[in-house]
């Protein structure tokens, strides 16, 4: 498969790099030909200067010529980049394939103390599953990927299911999507945007959705009439000056419009082609069609309406030309009427355009999924079904692992279970822990995971593995771990959780460790809770004796011939085999 999909990515990187090349060339002929064309017209007017009609005929036309040069290098220049992108976009695959992803962003911004799990799985950070799964563009779109992490959700699973086998199979779209979103302006935060939207109150009286129609039509009559001597030049003036009069009122207001939304105008044209892509989609799962359904709005598509905004801004940005400024508001009141048709179009869509928003960040986040169930065919989707938790896993394997070298464990777990799991330093116990708690939330996000099966009854997920003291709180190791437990047990009084520990009790004397440790497993049990726990304790292993619901299982260590090996398995039964005095001694720190 890895080498299908390096094959795969390999031809359309050449075919993108082919297609960038050749737009590169024509860039350059376009830019010699408007040279040529400055040069010409310019020897033109020089050499026949003495005849203005035919000197002037050639200045116009070089000048429209020289325009629509400078129009269509601008259209190459996009395509360019746009190749370009796709281009990035296929190398990036290729390097994901090494498993060379730990330049990408990281999202440790993500990470939060009062989670559930963010901080225990290798979720966000350095080396994360984020890191390697991301390739979201927009702001809201690489958030709205985070929060699905995050979301600990297991609602709509086969619905998201569907989602992400369609987009798997779109590669083109998703490249495109994906490709286009690049090419965005990202300096704008659109939470903000919108904010200032919804929070904009118009200034703009209604009477200038017709006045400004009213004013250029007598403007002209005043025009006609003043150069056919049927009115004096006072009247004619006093349109204009009274057309500026009328401006200068509101001068203030509008130039502070102009401003804020005049920074918009990029950004609505930008996120008007990531809308089109939506728009000229067919979807055929639940999820995509309702995520399209929400830019949809009346007769006019969303696209088209983030059009319209962006070409009455253009207008509007007119009026910092002083000369046409000057003359379209005194004839036509130019301003007041593109800020009323401005403000129209926010009243009217303001409400539709988080929606629009909320669409964009979605399939930008879902394009992530699916781009990684396309470079993972061979993960299989879990079966989902209802009733209380249970979670049948063969061949489970971590999905940051190498492939080839990682070693699969079946798992077995139903409701009211509970695992203790013992074992040598380095066997394999933290990574089984992060393998089945990544095994919850990819399910719960819709992805395939690295099995060869999975049959899966939702739950939620709940940790407690890498707890940390805090010199700001002035806070100990030990209340800490304190606090998460108290957090674990509190939260299970109200729903559902598969809970995962590793180690607790880590900051006190070992005989208080092995009583409380116990103690908390009892009280779990009781409570009918579900869970995994890792531990070096093997004491804890007797509460197993006294509860049919709690088992023991272990991962081995062998000690041969002075070498230490582990087969990384999980086996039923309780570890008899440590290392930690042989490797301070295999280590030279301590004497035999």
């Amino acid at each position: 498969m890895k080498d299908t999909l390096h094959s795969f990515y390999t031809e359309r990187t050449q075919r993108f790099k082919h297609n960038r090349d050749s737009i590169k060339g024509q860039l350059r002929i376009s830019s010699t030909i408007r040279l040529l064309l400055f040069v010409a017209g310019a020897v033109g007017i020089y050499f026949l200067w003495s005849q203005w009609q035919v000197a002037a005929v050639i200045a116009i036309a070089t000048f429209v010529g020289f325009l629509f040069l400078v129009s269509r290098h601008e259209n190459l220049r996009r395509k360019r980049d746009f190749q370009q992108a796709l281009l990035d976009r296929n190398e990036l695959e290729l390097k994901m394939l090494s498993r060379d992803f730990y330049d990408r962003p990281h999202g440790s911004g993500f990470l939060k103390d009062d989670h559930e799990y963010s901080r225990d799985i290798d979720l966000f950070g350095a080396g994360s599953f984020f890191q390697y799964v991301n390739r979201s563009v927009t702001k809201d779109g690489i958030v709205t990927l985070a929060d699905q992490f995050l979301s600990n959700d297991f609602t709509g699973i086969i619905q998201k299911q569907g989602a992400i086998k369609e987009l798997s199979q779109k590669v083109e779209f998703r490249h495109n999507y994906g490709a286009t979103a690049t090419l965005l302006n990202n300096e704008k935060n659109p939470k903000t945007m919108l904010a200032w939207i919804k929070n904009y109150e118009a200034f703009v009286p209604q009477v200038f959705s017709w006045l400004p129609w009213v004013w250029i039509g007598l403007s002209i009559l005043l025009g006609v009439a003043y150069f056919n001597d049927f009115v004096n030049g006072y009247v004619f003036a006093a349109s204009f000056f009274g057309g500026l009069a009328v401006t200068g009122k509101y001068v203030k207001r509008i130039t502070s419009f102009s401003a804020n939304i005049s920074t918009l105008e990029l950004f609505f044209q930008q996120y008007s082609q990531l809308i089109r892509a939506i728009e000229n989609e067919n979807f055929e799962s639940d999820l995509l069609k309702e995520f399209k359904s929400r830019i949809t709005v009346g007769d006019a598509p969303a696209s088209t309406r983030f059009q319209e905004l962006a070409a009455a801004i253009g207008r509007l940005d007119q009026r910092n030309n002083m000369l046409f400024g000057v003359l379209a508001n005194g004839f036509g009141l130019w301003d007041l009427k593109q800020v009323y048709t401005i403000e129209k179009w926010l009243k009217q869509n303001a409400d539709h355009i988080e929606n629009w928003l909320e669409a964009v960040a979605q399939i930008d986040a879902m394009n992530s999924l699916g781009n990684f169930a396309y470079n993972h065919q061979d993960y299989v989707y879990p079966t989902i079904e209802n009733g209380d938790f249970k979670m049948k896993v063969k061949d489970a394997k971590h999905p940051l692992l190498d492939p080839a070298k990682a070693i699969g464990n079946d798992i077995n777990i139903s409701s009211g279970e509970f695992f203790i799991i013992t074992g040598a330093n380095m066997a394999g116990k933290s990574t089984f822990l992060r393998t089945v708690s990544m095994k919850i939330v990819m399910a719960n996000a819709g992805l395939p995971v690295c099995a060869q099966s999975m049959t899966y009854s939702p739950i939620k997920l709940i940790t407690s593995m890498r707890t940390s003291d805090s010199l700001t709180d002035d806070e100990s190791y030990f209340f800490s771990e304190l606090k998460r437990l108290k957090y674990i047990v509190d939260k299970i009084e109200t729903e559902r959780y598969f809970i995962v520990l590793d180690e607790i009790l880590k900051g006190t004397n070992s005989q208080d460790k092995a009583n409380g440790s116990r103690k908390l497993i009892e009280k779990l049990s009781r409570k009918h809770a579900t869970g995994i726990i890792a531990t070096h304790d093997l004491s804890l292993t007797e509460v197993a004796n006294e509860y049919e619901s709690i088992s023991n299982y272990f991962f081995d260590a062998d000690i041969t011939n002075d070498e230490l090996t582990f087969d990384y398995t999980f086996k039923d039964g309780i570890a008899t085999n440590m290392n930690a005095s042989f490797l301070l001694r295999k280590m030279g720190i301590v004497d035999d």
